[in-house]
């Protein structure tokens, strides 16, 4: 029998010019997959360079973490974008983030949206057809991340990009296999050994636990801990150890 193999990524080069946020060193001793940021939500040009070096170096794959055009929000926020429009941001942030994924010698190897517009494609359809337009305009064969079911997913495979199911360590579901709003209490999980065990029910059974204490089924090829949680170093890394102590590998998708 096969040994089960999964990637874990993280969100990062999420600073700007003096801000920092999170810890991009620490996390890229620990993922094989890094969302770097494409400055529309947060990160700006040199401090997404040295990412992309770091993760070079170290052999993690790049993806691009594309985003409203929202600085000030965070990319956390709904934008009622033309579809036009959110086609050609996206297509952009791409563009962006290869050039300096290529200085750096290596390349971009997906497409991961983020916050709001992330969980907007989930059921917004005009919106998923924009991105997964964006992302087969710039190279069909990029594959992109979200949520197994998702009207992105529809879309993007009707054009024929990949689609690869994500599941999230430390955010909690919804009944309906959605992620609670941040806006909401406990949308956000910070136990470690919660969050290490939910992940391997994810993992090994497909299942998790949703707010209301039912079980749901969960497709995963890669989880996410996001790196500007509290914590995101210390979880990432019980996560991975544990993992690997449940005798799976881990490596990127693509």
């Amino acid at each position: 029998m096969p040994t089960p193999s999964v990637d874990l990524n993280a969100d990062l080069g999420e600073g700007f010019g003096v801000w920092t946020l999170g810890d991009d060193d620490a996390m890229l001793e620990i993922v094989t997959s890094a969302n770097v940021a494409c400055g529309f939500h947060a990160g700006d040009p040199a401090g997404l360079a040295r990412v992309c070096r770091a993760a070079a170096a170290r052999g993690v794959r790049i993806g691009a973490q594309v985003s409203y055009r929202d600085l000030a929000g965070f990319g956390r926020r709904f934008i009622d974008a033309a579809p036009e429009d959110l086609t050609a941001d996206v297509m952009y942030q791409i563009g962006a983030l290869s050039a300096l994924a290529a200085a750096a010698g290596s390349t971009v190897s997906y497409v991961k949206p983020h916050g709001a517009l992330y969980n907007t494609i989930v059921t917004h359809r005009e919106q998923a057809r924009a991105v997964a337009a964006a992302v087969h305009a710039v190279d069909p064969r990029l594959p992109v991340l979200g949520l197994a079911g998702s009207a992105f997913f529809d879309e993007a495979r009707e054009l024929g990009v990949p689609t690869v199911a994500e599941a999230f360590a430390d955010r909690a579901y919804r009944p309906d296999g959605q992620l609670v709003s941040r806006r909401e209490p406990g949308a956000v999980l910070h136990d470690v050994d919660e969050i290490a065990e939910r992940v391997i029910s994810m993992v090994t059974a497909g299942r998790v636990t949703a707010t209301d204490g039912s079980t749901i089924d969960i497709a995963v090829e890669s989880v996410c801990v996001h790196g500007d949680s509290p914590g995101a170093v210390q979880i990432a890394a019980a996560v991975r150890d544990r993992l690997t102590t449940e005798g799976v590998s881990l490596a990127p998708f693509s």
